[in-house]
């Protein structure tokens, strides 16, 4: 599990023909990957203490590729941040409700993402019926780079099941598991033969492994195994640990996205999931998640505070020497919106119970207290639909608060444990190759031998006590009472309600929700490759 050699690719251009929308060339792609594993290669020069056993990759979902015959791309990608499907969204829910396909989000009240694959298919369909007509294939970023790799085409089982209202079991028999009923009800049944006839599961070998041609490109000795990989973050629950039921993966950031594995599929408004067959064809896993959370800090510091010139460890520090509660003062994280247990694109942030007395220090606890209330509103919204979990494993910005971390645990009662790794979507490769050769015999054992953690924080249980206490009768009774205010306000501002039966939502893997403008604007992206030592 250790990083042997690593290097990256130049940058690449997101296009953005349109507000809203996002593309990218899939030959940047394939360049990138080329420069990034020569890259990585070359930095083992001078040892021959090595051998290269195998390839995996990991993407982001929801980038979709539409492929002639001869499997080039008739246009560019569809990017996961792509929003010009939101209209198909609607018009999903509305056509299709019922239908059990539609279960996986919010049991069938939604969200439905504009990212997904099927509105997404729709879109194409509808407004570019030359492509759609000429597409062989419809495929995502994954599959894509996989055909370069091996000449074989097929499907993530994890990809198809979060992401594609496929089932994630049944989907590993060919032709079975696509959800034919709502394709029938859209009008689309000829997606079911466009997408990848084959699904696999992820760690599986692809094909042959690396053709000549990709061999050649990539320096690396041809047949050379290509194991299936998956999502992003998705892949980072392997490489977190999270492969065990009653686990829950917490990836934090801008936003906040929780990932627990369970072994039921149940579905339930509030949730997206639980997924059947995912990450793998054993397991099954729910999504919950914040929008804004690491976000309102950094707009804590550089608005409300002025552009402090205090870093984010003095604030934490100042903020330490508050007492629990931020001395009556209560925060709502949902600046951008609130994903789940209550999805509302029109809730706010709010600071409730200011006083003269209040500091910066009361503030920049009472955000942080808000972000924890919110991660414990979220699980117990995955608890009550069958989903809870024994404790979290977190990974991104919030590991590098120790007042952060504790919070989360003293807040949600939960242990939360961190581990040793920084990118859980490397080491997840790096499992998945690991098994899929024959060094591990199972992903169990792999991550017993490679998954290693560096911090356990228990619940303080006085702490846990009065945060509970807390929590029941401020932060859990605010957001209601304030959200026909919130309404209100969004109506003024030229908000838009759309209903109590159809709401749009920004994927839950949007890396930042809170600053999706950004996001779709001006973007470089680069592809990096690191080799791991199993």
């Amino acid at each position: 599990g250790e990083v042997v050699g690593k290097s990256s690719a130049s940058q690449y251009q997101t296009l953005h023909p349109r507000p809203g929308w996002a593309e990218q060339n899939p030959s940047d792609w394939w360049n990138g990957l080329g420069q990034a594993v020569r890259g990585a290669l070359a930095t083992l020069k001078g040892s021959d203490d090595y051998s290269i056993k195998g390839l995996c990759i990991d993407t982001t979902c929801c980038s979709v590729v539409a492929l002639d015959r001869n499997y080039e791309p008739l246009r560019p990608c569809l990017l996961w941040m792509d929003q010009r499907s939101a209209p198909q969204t609607q018009e999903i829910l509305e056509i299709a409700r019922g239908d059990p396909a539609l279960e996986v989000n919010g049991n069938g009240d939604g969200p439905l993402s504009a990212e997904w694959m099927t509105p997404k298919s729709l879109w194409l369909k509808q407004n570019e019926p030359e492509v759609w007509e000429s597409a062989n294939v419809i495929c995502e970023y994954q599959d894509y780079i996989n055909y370069r790799l091996t000449g074989t085409l097929c499907a993530s089982s994890c990809n198809a099941a979060a992401r594609w209202h496929w089932d994630g079991k049944d989907c590993l028999e060919d032709g079975e598991g696509r959800p034919m009923s709502l394709y029938q009800k859209l009008g689309i049944p000829e997606l079911a033969t466009k997408l990848p006839k084959t699904c696999i599961p992820m760690g599986t070998p692809i094909g042959k492994g690396l053709t000549k041609e990709a061999a050649t490109f990539l320096n690396l000795p041809v047949n050379l195994p290509v194991l299936q990989g998956g999502p992003d973050a998705f892949v980072g629950m392997i490489g977190l640990g999270c492969v065990v039921a009653g686990k829950l993966c917490l990836i934090t950031g801008s936003s906040h996205l929780h990932c627990v594995v369970t072994s039921q599929a149940s579905r339930s408004k509030g949730i997206w999931g639980a997924y059947r067959g995912a990450p793998l064809p054993h397991l099954n896993f729910a999504e919950g998640g914040q929008s804004s959370t690491g976000s309102i800090l950094r707009w804590a510091k550089d608005v409300m505070f002025g552009n402090s010139e205090r870093s984010y460890k003095e604030l934490d520090e100042e903020a330490s020497k508050v007492e629990p509660g931020s001395e009556g003062l209560v925060a709502l994280e949902s600046f951008q919106g609130s994903r789940t247990p209550v999805t509302d694109p029109l809730a706010r942030g709010a600071l409730l119970g200011l006083t003269l007395s209040h500091t910066q220090a009361h503030i920049w606890r009472a955000c942080l207290e808000s972000v924890c209330f919110g991660t414990r509103s979220c699980m117990e919204g995955l608890a009550a639909a069958g989903h809870d979990c024994e404790e979290i494993i977190l990974a991104g910005g919030v590991s590098n608060s120790p007042l952060w971390l504790q919070l989360h645990a003293d807040i949600t009662g939960k242990p939360v444990v961190v581990c040793e790794t920084s990118n859980a979507p490397l080491l997840g490769c790096a499992i998945l190759a690991a098994v899929g050769v024959g060094i591990h015999e199972s992903i169990e054992q792999a991550v017993e031998a490679m998954v290693r953690t560096c911090q356990r924080i228990e619940p303080n249980p006085e702490r846990k006590k009065l945060y509970t206490s807390l929590y029941e009768k401020t932060y859990a009774k605010v957001g209601p009472a304030v959200r026909p205010v919130m309404h209100a306000i969004g109506a003024l501002r030229g908000g838009e309600i759309r209903g109590n039966n159809v709401v749009i939502s920004p994927s839950l893997l949007s890396s930042n929700w809170a600053n999706m403008a950004t996001e779709v604007r001006g973007l470089f992206w680069g592809i990096s490759f690191d080799m791991h030592q199993n």
